[in-house]
């Protein structure tokens, strides 16, 4: 089963709250918690690891709060998966050239490089802005993720 951590699924829960207000308005963690409905002492640590990613920008204060760095047109899945969970990989070689003492001599290698190749390119054509969009089971339409029908199968001939 692939599957990102809970800690990953609540930062993208806060993250789409703050894509969703109006943009440049600081929303603490306070705010955030009650928003998503999560503890704050939760919400606390993961809003410091996304600032500590790059991803958000904090302000102290009385008036102080957390912001998006950028836009969410700007931030793809593929960018929130690494920052918070590392590089997206179903295998150590995917991730990580020269971790496998079988690599040289593997069979099923470079399928696989293909298949996560073609994961992360997906991952890398939806956006925060896609996910905050996504209110209805069709979230975002197949040709935004594959180019055309079909087009993740001939993306992993291709390769």
């Amino acid at each position: 089963m692939l599957r990102i951590s809970r800690l990953t699924d609540y930062a993208i829960v806060l993250l789409a709250h703050l894509a969703g207000g109006d943009s440049g308005e600081l929303q603490n963690a306070r705010e955030l918690a009650r928003a998503a409905a999560l503890p704050l002492p939760v919400v606390s640590k993961i809003l410091k690891a996304l600032t500590r990613a790059g991803l958000l920008q904090s302000q102290r204060g009385a008036r102080g709060g957390y912001v998006l760095v950028r836009a969410p047109e700007q931030v793809s899945v593929a960018e929130l998966l690494d920052a918070l969970e590392g590089p997206v990989a179903l295998t150590e070689c995917g991730a990580h050239p020269g971790v496998c003492q079988q690599e040289a001599s593997c069979r099923v290698r470079d399928p696989w490089q293909r298949i996560n190749r073609a994961i992360r390119e997906t991952l890398e054509r939806v956006t925060l802005a896609d996910l905050v969009r996504a209110s209805e089971p069709s979230l975002i339409p197949p040709d935004s993720l594959f180019g055309q029908s079909a087009g993740a199968s001939r993306s992993l001939e291709s390769s």
